[in-house]
């Protein structure tokens, strides 16, 4: 038999599948600023500053997986960052109300349901955002710039331009481990962030419906002709939006067990960061999740670093932030250009 027949090594070789780029492109990056971290300072690597880092990026990572959804399909939610303001503004005064003497319900009790309202007012506000978007056919950049306003100023209000504190003693202990506790002897906001990642991925990636996500990004008009209900599809990712900023915002109340007209500020320019860098192109039609949980550890590693050495100051975090969004899409609209 001969050696074209058997199939020389060097064919053997170009058979075998290879990982695309902007799969592989957001682990390199976090390798290499790990190295770069070690070598600005020998702390970086230590188990609490890896722990701190990854226990940090949970807010975002969560938010980032739902705003993959969004984006898969072609849509953009500016009004995340608002919308967690004032979901932990709700959750915290419906806790204070039911821990206090009028309602007396104890604090177990008052903690849960304050959690379900945290889940229950994400996902009316990411329905709202949707139905906005599909059934008025208004630019989801539009609606979500309003729709981040309006959130912002409710938080504004229901603190009096203050801020909303956990009133309740028993409450305060029982929220710290969500934040500050672990589970075999992992952060319980890492577990929590693994675990919605792990559930994301399925539903993009396994499911009839993630696949319509991806469809509706890739050609609208092609997806309407194949029958998907581009209506109900589209809603369902804000929703899934909004159940995100929930489950961000349980986790991040107990941090400061607190909640002001500033909380979540800029948020939304971190996680569509986490998200662009993470792989999932800005224009749809495909969704990356575990690029977008390592996108937005990317972004916390980053201002680490900024902190320990000392080279520029940490109030320019938003504006690196700025910059790598800027640059990663310049790197897509070239990386598509030559597809």
């Amino acid at each position: 038999m001969s050696g074209a027949a058997r199939g020389t090594p060097r064919t053997r070789w170009h058979a075998l599948p290879l990982p695309d780029l902007p799969t592989l492109a957001p682990a390199l990056a976090l390798v290499l600023l790990m190295a770069v971290g070690a070598a600005v300072n020998p702390r970086f690597l230590g188990m609490d500053n890896l722990l701190n880092m990854v226990t940090r990026s949970s807010f975002i990572s969560v938010i980032g997986i739902g705003a993959t959804f969004v984006i898969a399909a072609g849509g953009l939610d500016l009004s995340v960052g608002s919308m967690a303001a004032f979901i932990g503004g709700v959750m915290i005064l419906l806790m204070n109300a039911l821990a206090g003497p009028d309602f007396g319900w104890g604090a177990p009790s008052a903690l849960l349901a304050g959690c379900g309202a945290a889940l229950l007012t994400g996902v009316l506000c990411g329905a709202a955002n949707g139905l906005i978007v599909t059934l008025g056919r208004i630019e989801a950049f539009i609606v979500t710039l309003g729709t981040m306003g309006i959130f912002r100023a409710l938080i504004t209000y229901l603190a009096e331009g203050g801020s909303i504190n956990v009133g309740n003693v028993g409450v305060t202990d029982l929220l710290r481990p969500v934040y500050f506790g672990t589970l075999l002897g992992v952060p319980v906001p890492v577990v929590v962030f693994l675990l919605v990642g792990a559930a994301s991925w399925v539903v993009l990636n396994r499911t009839p419906f993630g696949r319509h996500v991806v469809a509706i990004g890739a050609n609208e008009d092609v997806a309407r002709y194949s029958g998907i209900g581009l209506t109900r599809v589209r809603t369902i990712t804000y929703v899934i939006q909004g159940l995100c900023v929930g489950i961000a915002t349980i986790l991040y109340v107990p941090r400061l067990s607190s909640a002001t007209p500033s909380t979540g500020l800029l948020w939304e320019l971190q996680a569509i960061t986490a998200v662009v860098i993470g792989g999932t192109p800005m224009r749809g039609g495909t969704g990356r999740v575990w690029g977008t949980i390592v996108g937005s550890i990317i972004l916390v590693v980053i201002g680490n670093i900024m902190i320990l050495s000392d080279l520029v100051s940490e109030y320019l975090l938003g504006a690196v932030q700025g910059a790598i969004i800027i640059i990663a899409m310049l790197v897509q609209r070239s990386l598509a250009r030559r597809s």
